[in-house]
């Protein structure tokens, strides 16, 4: 992770102004982070430093269980806060966020914001509006691993974890995420592999017709 420096920082905070989420003057208090792919922007157990909102780019949000088995919880595109829980709870950040893409973020430093922040009216009313969604958005994704079939949602995971037109995600991460086996993911990744919408490659598979994989998605969706 990197802070950016003016010009670049001044280009971010003006194309993505977040002003109007606040009721005290946020803008002295932001900086701009970049994160390269694979970087982390919490880690397990870490205390964040920063509340950050994700304005470019992707991540997956996961948590490692005691006997070493890691869960896929969610994918956080933009715009989105993180550390929003923490902020309010003041609690050890307990899940690892894990950049998919080369990622930006404005960031506001918890230690100096985090009074003006738990009293802001406005932030919080907004903060309220956003965890709603975001639970309405997780319970909808559960209710749908029972609802479509694999070969629609998988469509729809491979857009939303890819890195451009590069997917490359664990097997055991993705059938628990979408709540199938090993054997049936295998076995739909293959038949997309024949039909030359995608194509495997050494370490993921490369995206080779993303019309037909969008086609998938919105079938699932007008199911």
């Amino acid at each position: 992770m990197k802070f950016l420096t003016d010009p670049m920082q001044d280009y971010y905070i003006k194309k993505y102004p977040i002003e109007s989420l606040f009721t005290f003057p946020i803008k002295p208090y932001i900086q701009v982070c970049q994160f390269e792919r694979g970087e982390f922007i919490y880690k397990e157990g870490s205390y964040p430093q920063y509340l950050y909102y994700l304005v470019e780019g992707k991540a997956k949000l996961y948590v490692t269980h005691e006997n070493g088995k890691v869960s896929l919880i969610n994918f956080l595109q933009s715009p989105t806060f993180m550390g929003e829980i923490e902020l309010l709870n003041s609690e050890r950040y307990s899940k690892a966020i894990q950049t998919v893409t080369k990622t930006i973020c404005l960031a506001i430093p918890i230690h100096t914001c985090k009074e003006k922040l738990l009293t802001d009216v406005t932030f919080l009313r907004y903060l309220c509006s956003f965890l709603s969604e975001k639970a309405t958005r997780i319970s909808a994704k559960y209710t749908q691993n029972q609802a479509y079939p694999l070969e629609n949602r998988l469509a729809a995971f491979i857009l939303l974890s890819a890195d451009g037109n590069f997917y490359k995600e664990k097997h055991t991460e993705v059938c628990e995420y979408l709540g199938v086996s090993y054997r049936h993911l295998l076995h739909v990744l293959a038949q997309l592999c024949k039909t030359n919408i995608i194509e495997k490659q050494s370490k993921g598979y490369i995206i080779r017709d993303k019309e037909r994989l969008e086609k998938l998605t919105k079938l699932k969706m007008l199911n």
